[in-house]
């Protein structure tokens, strides 16, 4: 139901507005807030004791005076509570907690390998029940539990409706959490999670048309246009890897031909290192590996390329030339002022961002790449659950009508 502008919404309007202020500028006196957001000194005081109350905010000293009693300072305390961040991947679960920054304090790396469909819930609500025990404070002060996952993701309901690498179909993931922890649930698409820490904690807060295009297990897009994240009609806007590109090519796990996710992702890149290994060409990731093609991760193929070995490097050259096609297409759409390259293919991986604006410039359109940037995610290798993180503080403390 639309809201109207009544005292309780104003209120928690004005919450807001004086959270966000001493988050960013604090420590701060309430007369400093008053004055930045042009709000009565009753407002601030009012909701300045419900942050304290509610442990968001703490005093810390006092500050200069200008005349009258030095004023008390108040800051932003990020450690007070905390939050359980998941991201499940193809391959993996990665759950960590997190402070109210976003700053991980404890993370774990579970494979999934072993499971499909119902199993991997029944996995994921044990994973959980054993991180939870081994939490330092009382789950009291946990917000809550944030999850990102690939595929289409009914992030209002909490419901995974279609991912195929995980054999998952209107999964009620947010009601199963929800009613063994009784702890509040979240649920969204990992690559607009991904997207919106970039966006809320990352270094991409000044823009307003972005993609996020993450390589990883998959292949997956996330848009942001004019300052909002766009998902479609069934939250199944940028299903990037899903788009066609050979009505003659391989069949996907979504049961199509050709998707490009099959040309652009880490399975793909793994087997064909693995077939050309097998025919006895030779490379540094025989040696880095020791001859046991299972130990080849994403991070042993980026140091191949970090060392130009020549059958990394014509492999992502390959990969680049894929990726860039596609990106070319969204770039025609969507027309963007920065392409955030992520996932574990991408992570520090100057080779790929290269040789992606290379093809980009070339065949693009000139007048829309003469100011596009092309740069890899700012958040690191903890861009899952900082993903995870921000659609719970997102929903928690930014205002929205």
């Amino acid at each position: 139901m639309r809201r109207t502008g009544d005292l309780k919404l104003i209120q928690e309007l004005n919450r807001s507005i004086i959270f966000d202020t001493i988050r960013h500028y604090g420590p701060i006196s309430r007369s400093e807030i008053a004055k930045r957001n042009k709000l009565s000194p009753t407002t601030v005081t009012s909701a300045v004791s419900e942050l304290i109350r509610d442990s968001f905010v703490c005093e810390v000293g006092t500050g200069e005076s200008n005349g009258g009693r030095k004023p008390i300072l108040v800051q932003f305390s990020p450690d007070s509570r905390f939050l359980i961040g998941i991201s499940i991947s193809g391959s993996k679960i990665t759950i960590a907690e997190m402070n109210l920054e976003a700053a991980v304090k404890r993370k774990e790396v579970h494979s999934i390998k072993p499971y499909q469909g119902e199993s991997i819930l029944a996995y994921l609500l044990e994973v959980i029940e054993q991180f939870l025990g081994g939490a330092a404070a009382s789950l009291e002060t946990c917000m809550g539990i944030s999850i990102v996952t690939q595929g289409i993701v009914d992030s209002v309901h909490g419901v995974i409706r279609y991912n195929p690498k995980l054999r998952l179909q209107n999964a009620p993931v947010k009601e199963l959490i929800e009613q063994r922890f009784q702890l509040k649930t979240w649920l969204d698409n990992d690559t607009n999670a991904y997207l919106l820490a970039e966006k809320t904690i990352g270094d991409f807060s000044h823009y307003q048309n972005m993609l996020y295009v993450t390589i990883g297990d998959g292949l997956g897009a996330s848009i942001l246009m004019n300052g909002s994240i766009y998902r479609g009609f069934k939250g199944g806007a940028g299903e990037f890897g899903h788009t066609t590109i050979d009505r003659a090519g391989v069949r996907c796990d979504c049961g199509n031909v050709g998707c490009l996710e099959n040309y652009v992702s880490w399975p793909t890149i793994y087997s064909k290192l693995v077939s050309s290994l097998a025919k006895g060409k030779t490379s540094r990731i025989s040696d880095l590996v020791e001859q046991d093609v299972g130990r080849i991760t994403p991070a042993v193929f980026r140091q191949a390329l970090a060392e130009q070995d020549p059958l990394a490097v014509s492999i992502l050259e390959e990969t680049a030339s894929y990726l860039a096609s596609g990106l070319v297409n969204l770039i025609h759409l969507f027309n963007p002022e920065v392409i955030i390259l992520g996932g574990e293919i991408a992570f520090e991986n100057e080779l790929l961002i290269a040789k992606v604006k290379d093809y980009v410039r070339e065949y693009a359109h000139g007048i829309l790449t003469e100011e596009l940037e092309i740069r890899p995610n700012s958040l690191g290798e903890n861009v899952e659950v900082a993903g995870a993180a921000a659609v719970l503080l997102q929903d928690m403390f930014q205002f929205s009508l």
